[in-house]
C-alpha cells in the first residue's frame, strides 16, 4: 500500500462523511478518480436523495474522458446492479477504463454485492480493505438495515 493510497481513500471517506444523512436509504459513498501519475481527475459523493451514486457523478464530471490506467478509490463496493435498471457503477467504472479499484468495504446489499467480482473478471485490479474499519463505522446503520 502506497502512502498516496491512504491520502486518496481518506479524501473519499471525507466526501462520504460530508453527505451522511442526506442520501435517503442509500449509503453516502465517496469516490476519487486518480490518474496513474497521482493527479485527482474527479471526485464526488452520493448525491442528496441517494442518486446519482458517487461513481456516476465523478465520471460525469469527466465528459467521457477515458481513464486508461487510472485508479478509483471508493468507500463502498461499486454496485453490481441499479434498481433503476440503468448501468451500475461497476459497469460505468469498467467502461471508463480504470485499471485499479481500491475499496474500503464490500457491500452486503443485493444490488451492491458482486460489483468487485465484475471488475475483477474484467481484469481490473481490485484491492479491498483500505481504511475498512473507518468505513464500517460510517456504514454501521446501513449495514444494520441490510442485516
Amino acid at each position: 500500500m502506497a502512502e498516496r493510497d491512504l491520502v486518496f481513500m481518506r479524501r473519499a471517506l471525507s466526501l462520504a462523511k460530508a453527505q451522511k444523512g442526506r442520501t435517503g436509504n442509500n449509503p453516502s459513498v465517496g469516490c476519487v478518480l486518480v490518474s496513474p501519475a497521482g493527479t485527482v481527475l474527479s471526485e464526488a459523493a452520493t448525491a442528496t436523495g441517494g442518486t446519482p451514486h458517487a461513481e456516476q457523478l465523478a465520471l460525469s464530471k469527466l465528459d467521457g474522458q477515458n481513464l486508461d490506467g487510472a485508479t478509483a478509490y471508493v468507500t463502498l463496493e461499486p454496485c453490481y446492479r441499479r434498481s433503476s435498471g440503468g448501468p451500475s457503477c461497476s459497469e460505468l467504472l469498467q467502461s471508463a477504463g480504470i485499471a485499479r479499484l481500491v475499496c474500503a468495504v464490500s457491500d452486503p446489499h443485493p444490488n451492491g454485492a458482486g460489483g468487485l467480482n465484475r471488475l475483477e473478471r474484467a481484469d481490473i485490479r481490485v484491492e479491498l480493505g483500505l481504511l475498512g474499519e473507518e468505513a464500517r463505522a460510517l456504514y454501521a446503520d446501513f449495514f444494520a438495515r441490510i442485516a
